[in-house]
């Protein structure tokens, strides 16, 4: 299910703006699928967005849109054509049609970029399992013969297509790699039990905010970082101490916007390590426009994990980033978050909400580092000392 090569395919990006929604925000969005197609390894040569109240049944945008697009696609060779939301299987066959290149919807492009940063078995195991969910019921539409992994008398019925035998072979795949998820989740269940004695502190935030640049700072150690979309896959946990206090920090995989629920599924036993967190590290990136959004997002895949309203620290990120674009005083319009400095941002609802704790660092330039570990011990602190009432530990930064 490999999207890009190395060398560059050339792509182009098509999404809709619905109703309600407004040209900053279309554009935004295509930013990031460009991002995504750019970390699978794609060059993208355009763009095109349509408003609509809903997308066309058949070709998803509309005839006349479908027709421009194509003749772009073929006076400038495009290989991939990119769309902003999850085709029908019916959608990508008449689309393909039109066009004449490859057609990928986000869901593809997103489980491709998995399968490219997937390292472990486990990593492996389940992005495969969430790559062969998406492609049962497309079959028809890729008509390529899986080989036959299984043969011999009796085991091909009488007057089974090929495309019956490749869903067969399909769903045989997915029940053998549930079976290999459910050993490796047992393995993992234990090995979290046994590390059940420290307070355990969770990583969590939209993709590439600079979650494991923190995982680094506070655990001194090298794990990958990279300014590209899910350079985290796999689950990694350091012991950290801070001050005379040891906790277990784990920084875990990035969530996004229209983030396949297949994929949320099978990375489950992953995100278990979100469920079981005492303390949920929230990072943003607040120098992205849209990242009240992100929160948003993020805060909708933890309440789907049952994680939601758990001890949580906001840690604004990527201060050093953040652009404050000073409001004309003849300006009549009204001020938004770029017109607002970071001092005026902390007085808002980031910096004084009463269910959580908020801190503003640079993990980047090691900005407020002091105060963000002071912070982190003192939530640790109360953690340990609601877990053990009676200990006579003495705690002292």
């Amino acid at each position: 299910m490999k999207v890009a090569a190395k060398t560059g395919e050339r792509a182009i990006l098509i999404g809709i703006s619905f109703q309600g929604q407004d040209a900053d925000a279309t554009q935004e969005y295509l930013d990031e699928l460009e991002f995504l197609a750019y970390t699978a390894g794609a060059v993208v040569i355009g763009r095109f967005w349509q408003k609509l109240e809903t997308v066309n049944p058949r070709t998803f945008v509309g005839t006349g849109k479908a027709e421009e697009i194509a003749l772009f696609i073929k006076e400038h060779s495009v290989d991939i054509a990119i769309f902003d939301d999850e085709l029908s299987p019916s959608q990508m066959r008449n689309i393909e049609r039109i066009f004449g290149c490859r057609i990928l919807d986000r869901t593809n492009l997103i489980l491709d970029i998995f399968a490219g940063r997937a390292r472990t078995a486990h990593a492996k195991t389940q992005v495969e399992l969430a790559q062969y969910q998406y492609l049962l019921p497309r079959l028809t539409r890729m008509w390529t013969h899986l080989e036959r992994q299984r043969g011999g008398i009796g085991l091909r019925g009488p007057g089974e297509t090929e495309i019956e035998t490749d869903r067969r072979i399909i769903r045989d795949k997915i029940a053998r790699l549930k079976t290999q998820l459910t050993k490796i989740d047992r393995q993992m269940a234990t090995q979290r039990k046994n590390r059940a004695k420290l307070i355990r502190v969770a990583l969590v935030g939209y993709t590439n905010v600079g979650k494991s640049t923190i995982m680094n700072l506070l655990s001194k150690s090298d794990i990958f970082a990279e300014d590209k979309l899910f350079a985290t896959l796999d689950t990694t946990v350091r012991k950290v101490v801070v001050g005379n206090l040891a906790f277990l920090l784990s920084d875990t995989v990035g969530f996004i916007r229209k983030l396949p629920h297949s994929l949320v599924e099978s990375f489950k036993s992953t995100l278990d390590e979100v469920r079981e967190a005492d303390i949920l590290l929230h990072v943003v990136d607040i120098s992205h426009p849209g990242f009240e959004e992100q929160i948003t997002v993020v805060n909708e895949t933890l309440k789907e994990l049952e994680s939601l309203g758990r001890n949580t620290i906001m840690v604004f990120n990527k201060i050093d980033a953040y652009e404050f674009i000073e409001k004309d005083a003849d300006d009549l319009l009204p001020a938004t978050r770029r017109n607002y400095s970071l001092d005026e941002l902390k007085r808002t609802w980031m910096g004084t909400n009463p269910d959580y704790k908020t801190i503003f660092i640079s993990a980047k330039h090691k900005n407020n580092i002091e105060e963000f570990r002071s912070l982190l011990y003192e939530e640790v602190r109360k953690e340990h000392v609601k877990r053990y009432p009676y200990n006579d530990f003495l705690y002292e930064m």
